[in-house]
């Protein structure tokens, strides 16, 4: 996901997207410690796309006030 695709987004459809990736990395997490993860490599890009998510609406309240 790019940042360029997330700032199209309302502010409502970003915390959408935020839970949905907050969910999916628990789950994640939690099948790794079962040692049933495949690919490790999504850690790291949910953890982006999260930071990406939270830049993007901080970047909103700097420039609302």
């Amino acid at each position: 996901m790019k940042v360029k695709d997330l700032k199209e987004f309302s502010n409502e459809e970003l915390v959408k997207k935020e839970v949905e990736l907050k969910k999916e990395y628990f789950e994640l997490n939690s099948k790794r410690q079962l040692g049933q993860v495949e690919k490790s490599a999504s850690f790291r890009n949910i953890k982006k796309d999260i930071a990406r998510i939270l830049t993007v609406k901080s970047e909103r309240r700097t420039n609302g006030k």
